[in-house]
C-alpha cells in the first residue's frame, strides 16, 4: 500500500502540524473547524492582530484536502468548513475540480487565491481577507459567495461562469496593477450577482457580462474619480432589473429588496463615470435616488441601451453628462430635478412611449429637458416629446412642443427666413394656434372700417357702382382671392391709396401664414 493509500484510507500525513491536523479530521468528519479566539477584536480576519502558529494552515495542505483529500468518516459527508484560520502560502487550485463543499468564514490569507479554470459544486468565501482573488474561467455548479471578504490586490473573474448566485454583498474591493477592482468582462451568472453596499476602489468591469434574473448594487460606493469609468459594464445583458438604488444599512434588511419606510439607508454613490452601451435589461434600469459625482470627462451612457422602463429618478449630477442616444424604453420615469443641464445631455435616437414623472414636471420643464438636449437644433427630441404627448391624449401640450420646435429652428435661419418665422409666430403660431387668424382678420378689419369711414370715395365711373360700404371695402382688400366688387369701383387718393395697399399686403401675409400653417398640420396628419 502506498502513502498515498494510507492518507485517502484516513492515516494523517506525517508532516502535519496540530492546528493542521484538527483540519483534517473535521475535513472527514464534514463539521466545522473553528479556530476563533471569542475576542471579537482578535478575531477580526481585516485587523492587525497577528494570528499565531495555533491557528495557522498551510496553503499546500488545503488544495491536498480539497484536490485529493481522505475519505470521509461512515455516515458523513466531507466538506473543508473554516472558521478564523489563518492560511499561509498561495491557495493554488488552478484548473482542479474541487468536489468538496467549500466554506471559510473569517479567516486570512497570507497570499493569493488562485482559481483559475477551476471547477467547484460550491465555495463560500466569507468575512475573509486576501490580497487578491484570481479566478478567471472559474466554474460553479452552484453559488460562488463573497460577501463581506476585503481584497487588496483586487478580483478577477473575467469569462467566469457562476451557476446560480454570486453575492459581493458588503465586499471592499481595492484596485489592481491595471486599476481595476472586479474584472468580471465576459463572466456567466445564473441566476442573481448581488453587490449590495459594494465598496469598490478603481474599475469595477462587466464587459459582456450576462446575468440570469437581477444586478443588484444596492447601496454600493464605486470610487475611481481619477480612471474613465467606475462602471465599465457596455453589452451587460440582465434578465431583469438593474438596482443602482439604496440600500438599508445598520439593522436587519433583506437582501434584494426596497428598505422598509423607516430604515436607515445608504444610497447608490458612484465617482467616475457609468458606461452601459448597448445593454439589454428584461424589466428596468433603476436609478432612484443614486448620487453621480462625475468630472467634466465623465458621464452616465446608456447609449443604445434597450429597456422597458428607465428609472431616471436619482440626483442630478452636477459635473459630467447623461448620454442616452440611441437608446429604447417603453416607460421613462423620471424626475425634473434629476436630468442635467444644457449642453451636458444627449437624447439624439431616444425613443421612449410613455412619460411617468415622479412629482411636478410642467411642460415649460420638459421643454427646458428638450433644449438641454440640442446644444444644436435637432427637431428630433421635439418630434417625440409631442408623439408622447399626442398618444397620452395631450393634443394642446403637443402643439405645444412643435410650436417650440419651430421658434429654435427660426434661430437658425438667415435674417430674412428669420423675420419670415416672426411673422408667422406672431400671427397664427407656425399653425398650431390657427384661432389667431381670425382675431387678426377681425382686429384688421374693425381698424380698416373705422378708418375708411372717413376717407374720400369718388366712384371710378358715374353710374353702375354699388353703394358706398366701409366694411366691405376693407374686408374685399383684405381678402386676396375672394372679390366682392368694392375695390374696383372707387377711386383713393393720397395717403388713403398707401393704407389700402397696407391692407392688401397684411391680407396676402396673413393668407400666406395660415396656408403654410395648415400644410404643416396637414403634413403632421
Amino acid at each position: 500500500m502506498t502513502e498515498g493509500d494510507d492518507v485517502r484510507d484516513g492515516d494523517l500525513p506525517d508532516d502535519l502540524t496540530a492546528a493542521e491536523a484538527g483540519m483534517w479530521q473535521a475535513f472527514r468528519n464534514g463539521s466545522v473547524y473553528d479556530l476563533s479566539s471569542g475576542d471579537i477584536h482578535v478575531d477580526d480576519p481585516h485587523g492587525g492582530h497577528p494570528w499565531g502558529p495555533e491557528r495557522t494552515v498551510r496553503a499546500r495542505i488545503v488544495c491536498w484536502l480539497l484536490l485529493d483529500g481522505p475519505s470521509a468518516l461512515a455516515g458523513r459527508v466531507s466538506s473543508l468548513k473554516l472558521a478564523g484560520v489563518r492560511v499561509t502560502g498561495a491557495l493554488d487550485l488552478a484548473g482542479g475540480t474541487v468536489t468538496p463543499y467549500v466554506e471559510l468564514r473569517g479567516c486570512r490569507f497570507d497570499d493569493e487565491i488562485l482559481l483559475p479554470e477551476a471547477h467547484f459544486t460550491t465555495v463560500r468565501f466569507v468575512d475573509c481577507a486576501a490580497p487578491r482573488l484570481e479566478a478567471a474561467r472559474l466554474r460553479t455548479e452552484g453559488d460562488l459567495h463573497l460577501p463581506r471578504c476585503r481584497f487588496l490586490g483586487g478580483v478577477r473573474l473575467t469569462d467566469a461562469h457562476i451557476g446560480t448566485d454570486l453575492l459581493l454583498n458588503q465586499a471592499v474591493v481595492y484596485r489592481d496593477r491595471s486599476g481595476r477592482s472586479i474584472a468580471a468582462d465576459g463572466m456567466t451568472v445564473g441566476q442573481d450577482l448581488q453587490a449590495e453596499l459594494l465598496e469598490s476602489h478603481g474599475e469595477l468591469s462587466l464587459r459582456s457580462a450576462k446575468v440570469g434574473v437581477s444586478l443588484s448594487l444596492r447601496g454600493a460606493r464605486l470610487r475611481n474619480p481619477g480612471g474613465r469609468f467606475a462602471l465599465n459594464a457596455p453589452q451587460l445583458t440582465v434578465g431583469r432589473t438593474l438596482y443602482l438604488t439604496p440600500a438599508g444599512v445598520g439593522g436587519p434588511w433583506q437582501s434584494g429588496t426596497t428598505p422598509a419606510r423607516g430604515t436607515r439607508i445608504q444610497r447608490f454613490e458612484c465617482e467616475g463615470g457609468i458606461r452601459l452601451d448597448d445593454g439589454r435589461f428584461g424589466d428596468a434600469v433603476d436609478l432612484e435616488r443614486a448620487r453621480l459625482g462625475f468630472t467634466d470627462d465623465q458621464n452616465l451612457s446608456l447609449r443604445r441601451v434597450q429597456t422597458p422602463e428607465l428609472r431616471f429618478l436619482g440626483e442630478e449630477p452636477q459635473r459630467g453628462g447623461v448620454l442616452l442616444s440611441g437608446a429604447r424604453t417603453t416607460n421613462l420615469v423620471d424626475r425634473a430635478t434629476s436630468w442635467p443641464g444644457p449642453g451636458r445631455l444627449h437624447m439624439g435616437g431616444f425613443v421612449y412611449e410613455n412619460l411617468v414623472p415622479q412629482g411636478p414636471f410642467p411642460l415649460t420643464r420638459r421643454l427646458d429637458w428638450v433644449a438641454a438636449a440640442t446644444a444644436e437644433y435637432n427637431p428630433e427630441p421635439y418630434e417625440r416629446l409631442a408623439t408622447v404627448l399626442r398618444a397620452a391624449g395631450e393634443d394642446e401640450d403637443a402643439r405645444e412642443v412643435l410650436l417650440a420646435k419651430q421658434r429654435r429652428r427660426r434661430e437658425t435661419l438667415p435674417p430674412a427666413a428669420k423675420l419670415w418665422g416672426y411673422a408667422q409666430d406672431l400671427t397664427v403660431a407656425y399653425g398650431y394656434r390657427p384661432g389667431r387668424a381670425a382675431v387678426w382678420m377681425a382686429v384688421l378689419w374693425a381698424a380698416g372700417t373705422l378708418a375708411f369711414t372717413h376717407a374720400p370715395h369718388p366712384p371710378m365711373s358715374s353710374g353702375g357702382h354699388p353703394a358706398w360700404n366701409p366694411a366691405l371695402f376693407v374686408l374685399d382688400l383684405l381678402l386676396p382671392v375672394i372679390d366682392l366688387g368694392q375695390v374696383g369701383q372707387w377711386r383713393l387718393t393720397g395717403g388713403w391709396q398707401w393704407a389700402a395697399a397696407v391692407m392688401i399686403l397684411l391680407g396676402w401675409i396673413l393668407a400666406t401664414t395660415v396656408a403654410a400653417g395648415a400644410t404643416r398640420l396637414l403634413r403632421r396628419g
